[in-house]
This record gives structure tokens, C-alpha cells and sequence, in this order.
């Protein structure tokens, strides 16, 4: 298990560019938050990297994040990596007991929102601040699709202020503009 075979893998699922980038986003968020913690960051990176990779065959709840933690459990993965995707979805009820699976849930919502705060802007994430993306959550019309109450409380239960967090996962993203097209 590592980064090469779960990027193969998350492809062989995964067509959608967008998808992909925003797993991309997370596994730079998990691996910044790995760092920050002194995690294993090859771990946590690929628990991003595989959080939706079944998603385009699943898209509905409850299938996703099951299915995904089924195919995964035959191709040998571990059962932390398992029960943290299966944790990032709050209407599995597997409890994220673990930081891992915190930082997992706190991210996930995030880096959707932050990609779309990004995109609308002439600077892409180049310039964007915490300020700028606290303004848009207020904005119930924008990236609509995007679960607030997710981004909330993820922050609250990783225990990490949210101004403090969204800084943390644009840096985290910045690291990697040009692979996400920002």
C-alpha cells in the first residue's frame, strides 16, 4: 500500500477531473494535518486521495462510502484507513474516534468550498484568505451543494478554530495550485 497504487486505483474508479482534483485537495490537507500532528503522512495521504474514489459507481447513501470500503477491504488495505472513509460520512454512524478520520471529515467539505472560492477569483488560490471564505459560507447560494454544518463541526471536532483551519487547508492547497488548476 502507497501513494503509486492508490493514485492507480483512485483513477481505474475515477473519470471525472473535478473529482479527482478534489481528492487531490484533501490528500494535500491530510498530509499537511499528518505533518502537523506528527502522523504518518503516507497513511493520511492516501486516506485522502481514496475518500470518493468510489463515488462515480456509488453515488448514492448510503453505497458511498460502503461499497468503496468494500472494494478496498479486498485489495488488502488496512482497517483504520476503512473506518476513517467509512467515518467521513456522517449517515454510516462509524464514529471518528481516531484523528485521523477527524481531520478526514474536517477537510473533505472544506476543500470543496475552498476550490469554489477559488475558481471565481482572478487570482485562483493564489491571494485567497480565511476572511474571503468565511464571507462566502454566509452565502447560502453559493456552492450550494457544499454541507456548512460539515465544515463546522468538522472544525470543531478536530478542535482546531475554523479561521485557523481554512488558513491551514488553502496553504495546504496552494502547495498543490497547479495540479488543481488554481
Amino acid at each position: 500500500m502507497n501513494r503509486s497504487d492508490a493514485r492507480s486505483l483512485m483513477h481505474e474508479y475515477t473519470r471525472n477531473d473535478a473529482l479527482r482534483k478534489h481528492m487531490y485537495a484533501v490528500e494535500a490537507a491530510m498530509g499537511a494535518y499528518a505533518r502537523k500532528f506528527g502522523e504518518n503522512e503516507e497513511t493520511w495521504t492516501i486516506v485522502g486521495l481514496l475518500h470518493d474514489f468510489d463515488y462515480e459507481m456509488h453515488p448514492v447513501a448510503p453505497e458511498h462510502p460502503v461499497k468503496g470500503s468494500e472494494i478496498l477491504r479486498e485489495k488488502g488495505y488496512p482497517e483504520d484507513i476503512r473506518t476513517a472513509i467509512l467515518g467521513h460520512a456522517s449517515y454510516t454512524g462509524i464514529p471518528r474516534d481516531t484523528m485521523m478520520a477527524k481531520t478526514l471529515y474536517a477537510c473533505d467539505e472544506l476543500c470543496g468550498f475552498i476550490m469554489a472560492c477559488a475558481l471565481v477569483r482572478p487570482n485562483k488560490i493564489a491571494d485567497l484568505e480565511a476572511s474571503s471564505v468565511k464571507k462566502k459560507l454566509k452565502d447560502k447560494a453559493f456552492a450550494r451543494n457544499v454541507n456548512r454544518e460539515d465544515i463546522f463541526n468538522g472544525a470543531e471536532e478536530l478542535g482546531v478554530p475554523l479561521d485557523e483551519h481554512i488558513a491551514f487547508v488553502i496553504d495546504a492547497m496552494k502547495s498543490i495550485s497547479s495540479e488543481l488548476g488554481l
